[in-house]
C-alpha cells in the first residue's frame, strides 16, 4: 500500500481484526456481484469504498426512474444506462482504485461457470428464484462462498452459504429447487426503500469479513428481518444430506469427476 491508500483505508487498518494485512487482502481480492439493483447498489458501493481490488458486476437491466427510490448506486443523470455500468460509475466517483468490470448480461449457467471460478467470493443480489439457484449451483460446483440476501415488502433475509464446510448447507438445502415459492417481485409487491440498504450493507459486511480473513459466523444460520417490528429471527440450519445440489450424489459430481479423469 502507498501513503494515499494507508490514509484512505486507515479506519479499516485501525481495526485489530483487519489491520494492514487484512486490508491488503481486500486490495488483492476479487468479488463477483450478481445484480446491481436494490441489494447490489449498497454491496457495490461498500465493496468499492472498502478497497476490494477487483469487482465484477453482472446485470442485464437498465436504470429506470422507479429504481431511484432505493437503488442508491444510480442517479437521475444515468437513466437508461445499463445498471452494471451505472454502478461502476458510482464506485468510481468515490474510489477510482478498484478494477470494476461491468457485465451486461443475464446470469445464466454458462456465464456463471465462466465468472464464478475467477472470483474469491460471490454475492447474490438478485430477485428471482431461478437465478438464485443457478448462482448457488455454480458456487457449489466451483467451491466458492456465497453471500445471499433478499428483501421484499417489509421482510428480508440474509445468510452465507459455503458448501466447502462439512455441515454447512447450500441455498438449495433450505429452499429446494423443486419447491418454488409464488414469484413475488418489487415491481408488483413493493419494498421499503431502506430495507434493501440494510440487507445489502450486511451482505457487504460479511463479504469484507470473509475476504479480509476474519471469516463469517453466518454459514449454517439464516437471519430474517421483520422491518415492521424491527425484529430479527436467527435460525440454525443444517445441510440436507440428500440435497441434489451439494449432497454426495449431486449430478455434477459425476460429470466433474469424468471431466478431470485422466
Amino acid at each position: 500500500m502507498d501513503d494515499e491508500q494507508l490514509l484512505r483505508y486507515s479506519r479499516h487498518i485501525l481495526l485489530d481484526d483487519i489491520g494492514v494485512e487484512g486490508q491488503q487482502r481486500l486490495l488483492d481480492a476479487h468479488a463477483l456481484v450478481i445484480g446491481a439493483g436494490g441489494l447490489g447498489s449498497p454491496v457495490a458501493l461498500f465493496l468499492g469504498t472498502a478497497g476490494v481490488g477487483h469487482i465484477t458486476l453482472v446485470d442485464h437491466d437498465r436504470v429506470d426512474l422507479t429504481n431511484l427510490q432505493r437503488q442508491i448506486a444510480h442517479s437521475l443523470d444515468r437513466l437508461e444506462q445499463p445498471k452494471a455500468i451505472s454502478a461502476a460509475a458510482g464506485i468510481a466517483a468515490i474510489n477510482p482504485e478498484p478494477r470494476v468490470r461491468p457485465v451486461i448480461a443475464r446470469a445464466d449457467a454458462a456465464l456463471l461457470d465462466e465468472l464464478v471460478p475467477q472470483a474469491d467470493l460471490v454475492l447474490d443480489c438478485t430477485d428471482n428464484f431461478t437465478t438464485r439457484h443457478a448462482i448457488n449451483a455454480a458456487c457449489v460446483r466451483h467451491g466458492k462462498p456465497l453471500v445471499s440476501g433478499a428483501a421484499l415488502g417489509f421482510d428480508a433475509q440474509l445468510s452465507v452459504y459455503d458448501s466447502r464446510g462439512i455441515d454447512t448447507p447450500c441455498y438449495a438445502c433450505l429452499f429446494p429447487a423443486d419447491q418454488p415459492p409464488e414469484e413475488q417481485r418489487c415491481a408488483t409487491m413493493g419494498v421499503l426503500a431502506p430495507l434493501v440498504g440494510i440487507i445489502g450493507s450486511m451482505q457487504a459486511a460479511e463479504a469484507l469479513k470473509l475476504l479480509s480473513g476474519m471469516g463469517s459466523q453466518l454459514p449454517g444460520r439464516l437471519l430474517m428481518l421483520d422491518a415492521r417490528r424491527m425484529e430479527w429471527t436467527d435460525l440454525q440450519v443444517q445441510r440436507d444430506p440428500t440435497c441434489p445440489c451439494c449432497g454426495p450424489h449431486a449430478a455434477w459430481r459425476g460429470s466433474h469427476s469424468a471431466a478431470v479423469a485422466p
